[in-house]
């Protein structure tokens, strides 16, 4: 007679910056991503996954906390401090303690609880290993490689690899190094992948780079005009730039780091197969943000999605989700049912047969039934809250999605913006004038829940000029 059926391991991927577009099977035709593509193929593929927040560290609470942001606390990226006609919003800057995050509740579940990468929650006080991981490698207070992706790195928690190693190829390493340790352990792991890549600095090898300039100048994208010059940036430290918004995929560094991740990820994906664990673990892979698209080199393109990392557009905030499932998920399957970053924790808790905590993750709804096949889940409405200036070029606001309808609303001159994103994904054509019932509708459900949650509105900023 056998005895209970093990747990399945966990494999949680969260990437920097990554954007919507940024992957084979979600449409690019520069980029390379082999084996992400494969996972998809058998796994499921998510077309209106969201992240919580434009910018990283609200998102990478969400993901621990089970709540928008919000509702943490944490709107902004940790240490981020912007002010343009408005005062930034004020923020914790921090996970809080008092937040039982999704780690802490695996762990007293029997998991092994293992973060290894980028953190930006805090300072050591705050460290993933104050909330609920055995183990950490890696992360730390920083929001990005300081002192680049080829080492030394500098960071703390980190020990230093042999100088020109890259960054991701050694967290991959990492993450690999615990996988075969826990070969033949019968107790399940949470493993928190959260890569530094793509973030700036957009760095790889110099031979990589060129297999892409290469590609590029075999596809003309080299004689094409990769760039926009846009609107002054609204942030009063960068009102003297411009936006420059990138308007095709074709920058040969950052489709090179991309591989590179793609690569990694294989190699993860390999060393599960190898120890004989990758039937019995589901993996998830995502991003915390759209990809960077209008400042700081704007390295990629998320069209046909408006904008980037930053801003409210659906260019700042859809992402890439792929969940493969053995046994449960239907391989090649997509879903179109609109996900978002509190939903992680309900949905690690059930695919590990762990009883709900809803107290915790009350922004969260578990998407099980999606992975097994079913087309809705019991929620009507998403919410975002990002009162802060982007340094990408967004402002302030708050938007709200039900059904095929997103409307947005802008703080510094209360502007509302409302799209059909079924008919309209660019975000092109504003139905706000031509249907007024439903954008007040809409308004009022956004007002009614930014009330409830206390969400914080910026201040007219009385000391702006331009």
């Amino acid at each position: 007679m056998s005895g209970p059926k093990k747990k399945p391991n966990l494999l949680f991927i969260l990437i920097d910056d990554m954007g919507w577009k940024d992957l084979g099977c979600y449409g690019s035709t520069f980029y390379e991503t082999p084996h992400l593509d494969r996972l998809a193929s058998e796994g499921i593929r998510f077309t209106d996954a969201y992240a919580a927040a434009p910018v990283c560290s609200p998102t990478r609470a969400s993901i621990m906390s089970g709540k928008y942001p919000a509702n943490v606390g944490v709107t902004n990226w940790i240490g981020g401090q912007t002010a343009g006609k408005l005062i930034d919003a004020p923020y914790i800057r921090h996970l809080p303690l008092q937040e039982k995050s999704v780690a802490s509740a695996l762990k007293e579940h029997g998991y092994q609880t293992w973060h290894v990468g980028k953190w930006h929650l805090g300072g050591e006080d705050h460290y993933p290993d104050k909330h609920g991981f055995d183990v950490n490698i890696g992360g730390c207070s920083w929001g990005m490689p300081l002192n680049g992706f080829f080492s030394p790195y500098g960071i703390e928690t980190l020990e230093e690899g042999p100088e020109g190693e890259y960054l991701t190829d050694r967290l991959t390493d990492e993450a690999i190094r615990l996988i075969r340790q826990n070969e033949n352990d019968e107790t399940p792991f949470f493993l928190n992948l959260w890569h530094y890549a793509v973030h700036i600095p957009i760095e790889v090898s110099a031979e990589l780079t060129e297999r892409f300039a290469a590609k590029a100048r075999a596809l003309g994208l080299d004689r094409l005009e990769a760039f926009a010059e846009g609107e002054p940036f609204p942030c009063e430290h960068k009102q003297h730039l411009r936006v420059q918004r990138r308007i095709i995929q074709s920058d040969p560094a950052y489709a090179a780091m991309v591989y590179n991740l793609d690569w990694n990820i294989g190699r993860l994906i390999e060393a599960l197969e190898e120890t004989g664990q990758l039937e019995d673990t589901v993996i998830v892979f995502t991003s915390d943000n759209g990809g960077l698209a209008t400042a700081e080199g704007s390295p990629t393109c998320n069209s046909p999605l408006q904008e980037g990392k930053g801003w409210m557009y659906e260019g700042g905030v859809r992402e890439p989700l792929i969940v493969r499932w053995p046994g449960a998920v239907k391989p090649g399957s997509v879903s179109e049912t609109p996900v978002t970053s509190p939903d992680f924790y309900p949905t690690l808790l059930e695919l590990a047969g762990v009883d709900q905590l809803p107290e915790q993750h009350e922004d969260g709804v578990s998407f099980v039934p999606l992975l097994r096949g079913e087309e809705s889940l019991e929620r009507d409405v998403l919410f975002w809250h990002y009162p802060h200036y982007g340094n990408q070029g967004g402002t302030p606001g708050s938007s709200v999605r039900e059904g095929d309808y997103k409307l947005i609303e802008f703080f510094e001159d209360g502007r509302l913006e409302l799209y059909n994103l079924k008919e309209d994904l660019s975000e092109e054509h504003n139905l706000a004038g031509e249907q007024p019932e439903l954008a007040e509708q809409l308004h009022c459900k956004l007002r009614d829940w930014r009330e409830r949650i206390e969400a914080k509105i910026p201040e007219v900023n009385p000391a702006f000029s331009r």
